[in-house]
């Protein structure tokens, strides 16, 4: 039986003939896949507090009665994007933070910085460590283990690129008057703390915090553990020593991870991080760092075209007006610190 009727003609059909058109298999028989991802516009906005194998603690709902922790996966569209400590992310799910619970990271909000180092600073792969911090403690010991000036100048360096303000704390100064390591900064716009066995500046430190996210850094064996649990009681971070031997101190801290700092004035972040020997500024541009410089960034604007603004360099505005006295007392100093924070970055 043929559907068709005695007064059609085979030629007019032949149109519809889908005989020649070729389509691929599809075993699984399942719908093709697209590249039209969804907008997730039901996606709430936390902060990434630490990641663990994987699973990431976001706090959503931040200083509200909804206030709620929950753990997260990455989406597989993001597997390329690099998710940090600090961050803000988009998340789909289950967001109650019930047990058992996962919910699912769809996207990163626009940072506001970004600090990064590289393995050594040939290396142009930046390693990132945290995100949206707008300060940098940086924690150093007087003594046991010994200061390392050029390890401080390299956190100052990646702090002033990533438009993060820095501050520095001088541990142990009961058994090292910290004066002279100090005298390297002259000229540098730094708040310094100084703490001692049975007078840590607690309160004063805190104060500082307040309104901030703060990251924290520091060689091992300084004692930056123990100033985060001092800040943070619940924090219970991990304390090591040094060795006697080496003179150096023993990793204790092996993530990073954010904790809220609340004091009598207010609330912050203390961004923990590992402790690290190296920090490599391969990433680094020079410029930033001249940025910081706000007086003599001016006057190098009548620099020649490529200047390394080092104390060599030749036809240099700013060595130019420190031989002629232009400069003060004060703006030497702080172009010796500049010239000192872009050798560190040269060389």
């Amino acid at each position: 039986m043929s559907w068709l009727g005695d007064d059609d003609d085979l030629d007019d059909v032949e149109e519809f003939d889908e005989s020649r058109i070729r389509t691929r298999p599809n075993p699984k028989a399942n719908r093709p896949r697209t590249k039209r991802r969804p907008a997730h516009d039901d996606a709430e906005i936390g902060r990434i507090l630490g990641v663990d194998r994987g699973r990431y603690s976001v706090l959503l709902g931040e200083d509200t009665a909804d206030e709620r922790m929950i753990t997260a996966a990455r989406a597989r569209e993001l597997r390329r994007t690099p998710i940090v400590t600090g961050d803000e992310a988009r998340v789909v799910g289950d967001l109650s933070g019930d047990d058992g619970t996962l919910g699912r990271i769809v996207g990163i909000v626009e940072r506001t910085s970004l600090l990064r180092r590289s393995a050594d600073d040939t290396d142009q792969v930046e390693r990132v460590i945290v995100a949206n911090a707008d300060q940098m403690l940086v924690v150093v010991a007087a003594a046991d283990p010994e200061p390392r000036a050029r390890l401080v100048d390299r956190y100052l360096v990646a702090a002033l690129d990533a438009g993060i303000r820095p501050l520095l704390v001088v541990t142990k100064t009961d058994l090292a008057d910290p004066a002279d390591f100090l005298a390297h900064f002259d000229g540098l716009d730094l708040t310094v703390f100084t703490s001692a066995r049975g007078h840590m500046p607690v309160d004063e430190i805190g104060t500082a915090l307040v309104g901030h996210s703060t990251v924290f850094v520091g060689h091992s064996g300084v004692g930056k553990s123990t100033l985060v649990n001092a800040l943070v009681p619940e924090a219970h971070r991990a304390t090591g020593h040094v060795n006697e031997v080496t003179g150096r101190g023993r990793h204790t801290s092996s993530s990073t991870v954010s904790l809220r700092y609340v004091g009598a004035t207010g609330s912050g972040w203390v961004i923990d991080t590992p402790g690290v020997r190296s920090f490599g500024l391969g990433h680094v541009d020079p410029a930033n760092i001249l940025t910081a410089y706000t007086e003599l960034a001016e006057i190098a604007e009548n620099c020649p075209r490529g200047c390394t603004h080092l104390a060599d360099a030749e036809d240099c505005a700013l060595n130019e007006a420190a031989a002629d006295g232009e400069l003060s007392e004060t703006g030497q100093a702080r172009l010796e610190s500049l010239q000192r924070l872009l050798a560190t970055f040269a060389g």
